[in-house]
Parts: structure tokens; C-alpha cells; sequence
């Protein structure tokens, strides 16, 4: 089993009612629930630790989970509000605002971290519940808890509108970076967390640091990716472009589901990847990446369609 950690929110994107006024849908989202959704679709055993509150947004992010094959057992149920994002798109690229404050993802703390057994074989943690206390503190204590006995993939999906502090955010970071063996980032990760778009140069950092297969995407223009054995490059796969919420989170889970198939998703065995191996999990990601693009909001594919 895969444990993603981390948000699982409202996003209300932006729609036309019938007589062109503006309008928001609300719709299940946030960068770790839709890694968790999309490995579940793509057959992998997998389950989300976050809160969720009791209220009806709630209930409709556990029909989501339901409804793709998600574990519910790490779930903690209770009286808080949802987290709620509200959506712009913008030649088909999201910006976001939210509304996190008391939320039951966010209030999280370490009594509630769950036991684990050695069916999880790797976790996976991100974006927005790495910034707000006490939540970000407690999922890097997990982190930390299991670092060394299980792989480790880090998403930071940097999201600057809620990012008030961006040093005690970038510290948070490289502790994670350092206790992670995959960090998936996009070229505006790498600009945000360096100051610079340079992607060598940061990956060559976190390689450093302890990760052992660093990946960059970079929408339009491809993914690259870096291991300490050295540096590979893939275009995109070309698509008509609904929108990309949630592809850099299927891409996530596309890899993840590609390593763990070729019984990849080990400590080791991530040391020593070969660029045969590699090739094939990231055209796998890719490809689950696009069949998201290719509709709107955040729809990952089920593991029928990518045959």
C-alpha cells in the first residue's frame, strides 16, 4: 500500500450558468487527495491520512475516495470546517485562493499519526498541509517516523498565496528533501524554492541531500529527470489541453504506480535506477498526466485507459 499524507479540500471552479453569469462547481480536490485518487483508479493498493470534517463537503470528498478505491482506515473524523479553494484558470493554468483557518486537515497534531504496518511500503507528502501549523509540523514528524523504514516521495507543490513565511517554509522543505528518496517538483517549484530556473543545479542539491531520483516537470516542455547515475529528458506527449488540474499530481502517481510495478519502489533499488527503467516510468506518468489534461478539473484515468 501507498499512504499519501496530506489536504484533501473543495476546489470551486470556475463555471457559466445557463445565462453566461459567473458561477463556481464545487469539486473534490487538493494535491495529496488527488494523488490518493489517482493511484486508486490506476489499481494501487492506497490509502489517505488527513482530516476531514463531518460537515457535507466532507462527505463528499469520502464518496470521492469511496468511489476510487481509496482507503478510508488513516482518515480522523471531525466538527471542523473543510478546507475551501477557489479557483481562476487562466489559458487553462489554476490559480488559487484559500480558506484553511481551523480547517480538519490542518489541525491535525502528533496523537493523531497513525500505526503503520508493513503492508504501507511508501508514503507520499505535499503542497498546501506542509505550511499551516499545527498540520505541517505533524506530517513532518510522520516523515521522520518513517523515513528510514519506508520510501518516501515529496511533492512540495508550492502554492506562494499561502506561504507567509517563505523561510521557515523553505527550512520545512530541506528537512523533507533530506528524508525523501523521490521529490517530484515543476519548473515553477524549482523558480519559487531557488530563485532561479535552474533545475541541475537544485536537483544536484537535494541529490545531495539524500533524495535519489529527482523529477521536474515542465508542462508544455516535457519532464526531466536526475538520479545520481545522471540526467534524462522527455517531451510531452502532445494533447488538447482542457485545463492541468491535478496532471502534476496524477504524474505523481503515475510514477509511483510505474516503480512499484516494476518492483522499483524500494530504498535501494531507487539508488541504482536504471535509465531503461526510468524511461518507462516517466512515459507512464506522462501518459496518465495527459489523459488528466485532456479533461477538465482534476480526473485522473483509470488503469483501463491507459492500455
Amino acid at each position: 500500500m501507498i499512504l499519501c499524507c496530506g489536504e484533501a479540500l473543495i476546489d470551486f471552479l470556475p463555471r457559466k450558468t445557463a445565462d453566461g453569469a459567473p458561477a463556481y462547481e464545487p469539486v473534490c480536490g487538493g494535491s495529496v487527495y488527488n494523488t490518493a485518487i489517482a493511484l486508486g483508479r490506476l489499481g494501487v493498493p492506497v490509502g489517505l491520512f488527513t482530516g476531514l470534517s463531518t460537515d457535507f463537503f466532507g462527505d463528499m470528498l469520502r464518496d470521492g475516495l469511496k468511489a476510487s478505491k481509496v482507503s478510508l482506515s488513516f482518515i480522523k473524523d471531525w466538527d471542523r470546517p473543510s478546507t475551501l479553494a477557489f479557483v481562476k484558470l487562466t489559458k487553462g493554468h489554476a490559480r488559487y485562493s484559500f480558506f484553511d483557518d481551523n480547517s480538519a486537515g490542518r489541525m491535525l497534531t502528533r496523537r493523531d499519526l497513525p500505526k503503520l504496518d508493513k503492508k504501507v511500503q511508501a508514503l507520499h507528502f505535499g503542497s498546501i498541509s506542509l505550511i499551516p501549523e499545527p498540520g505541517g509540523e505533524t506530517l513532518e514528524q510522520l516523515m521522520k517516523r518513517e523515513s528510514k523504514a519506508r520510501v518516501i516521495c515529496l511533492d512540495p507543490n508550492i502554492r506562494p498565496g499561502m506561504i507567509r513565511d517563505r523561510r521557515k517554509h523553505m527550512a520545512r522543505l530541506t528537512r523533507m528533501i533530506a528524508m525523501a528518496d523521490i521529490v517530484k517538483v515543476s519548473d515553477e517549484d524549482v523558480a519559487w524554492m531557488t530563485g532561479k530556473d535552474d533545475a541541475a543545479a537544485a536537483a544536484k542539491k537535494w541529490l545531495k541531500l539524500g533524495a535519489k531520483l529527482v523529477v521536474v516537470t515542465r508542462g508544455a516542455r516535457g519532464v526531466e529527470a536526475f538520479t545520481a547515475q545522471g540526467f534524462m529528458s522527455m517531451a510531452a506527449q502532445k494533447v488538447k489541453v482542457a485545463d492541468t488540474v491535478g496532471a502534476g499530481d496524477t504524474f505523481t502517481a503515475g510514477l509511483l504506480t510505474a516503480l512499484r510495478a516494476m518492483k522499483l519502489l524500494d530504498k535501494t533499488k531507487l539508488s541504482a535506477l536504471e535509465a531503461e527503467d526510468l524511461a518507462l516510468a516517466l512515459g507512464f506518468a506522462a501518459k496518465a498526466a495527459s489523459i488528466t489534461c485532456s479533461r477538465p478539473g482534476a480526473n485522473p484515468p483509470w488503469a483501463r485507459e491507459m492500455v
